[in-house]
């Protein structure tokens, strides 16, 4: 059984797939392989942890967070001022009544099920059965990401959140509206939304998943080798030389 507690297990990482492991795969298979092994972990950034900052609160696991992240106080006991801030998005959104309405649901209600023949595991941020599914989402604000392969995208295709959208409403598996309810991280005054991803856009991207899901199978049960991206961190650190490049030069308009 899949719980809070072991939710990010080694075993449970390896039984079943979940939308950032998709994800992850889609960005590299390289990385994703090696850091499901254990032999390679994410820098863990202050900007991810100001979202987990505000994340743990909504989900009432605040305490805990703060036990597990002793380096968000200074020497003197205070919060960083990053997480001062995170304390301020947390006060903006409370003070939105719709807001905090989808953020009312069930908290961190785990789920799992069986999607184009693999197993797959959820975990909702706030869940409304019958009604919704929400999704909270902390960035530094809501203008266009540019992306090298696509230019400049909104936000939630940037992300990919599509991904976990159709990943989420299938394996809920009563068709029900995903939200995703966002706030920035902008330090003279938080903004807020909430957007909900139209059905076709998550129809869309489980094809996507669908193309590539057995492939990613086979790289994470060995039958496969993974293929690098080159570019990500994880590329860079074990990159090893076989050639010399040429350089061509470049040309100056």
């Amino acid at each position: 059984m899949v719980t809070r507690e072991n939710y990010f297990s080694p075993e449970n990482q390896m039984k079943y797939w979940g939308s950032s492991q998709f994800k992850s795969f889609a960005d590299c298979e390289a990385m994703a392989l090696a850091e499901l092994k254990g032999e390679y972990k994410r820098e863990s950034t202050t900007s991810l942890l100001v979202g987990s900052y505000v994340d743990a609160h909504f989900e009432g696991t605040l305490d805990i967070f703060q036990a597990q992240n002793p380096q968000i106080f200074t020497r003197n006991g205070e919060l960083r001022s990053e997480y001062k801030q995170a304390n301020e998005i947390i006060n903006r959104l409370e003070r939105d009544p719709m807001f905090m309405q989808y953020m009312s649901g069930e908290k961190q209600v785990i789920k799992t099920g069986k999607l184009f023949g693999k197993d797959w595991k959820v975990r909702i941020d706030s869940y409304h059965p019958g009604k919704a599914i929400v999704d909270l989402k902390v960035m530094r604000d809501f203008e266009p990401v540019w992306t090298e392969d696509r230019g400049k995208l909104h936000f939630i295709e940037a992300w990919r959140y599509d991904f976990q959208a159709a990943i989420y409403q299938a394996i809920e598996g009563n068709n029900l509206p995903f939200i995703i309810a966002a706030a920035t991280k902008q330090r003279d005054a938080t903004d807020l939304e909430l957007y909900r991803i139209p059905q076709h856009i998550m129809d869309s991207a489980l094809k996507v998943i669908e193309h590539y899901i057995d492939r990613f199978q086979d790289v994470k049960s060995g039958r496969l080798e993974p293929i690098r991206c080159g570019k990500c961190p994880y590329c860079r650190q074990t990159k090893v030389l076989t050639a010399i490049t040429e350089y061509e030069g470049s040309e100056v308009e």
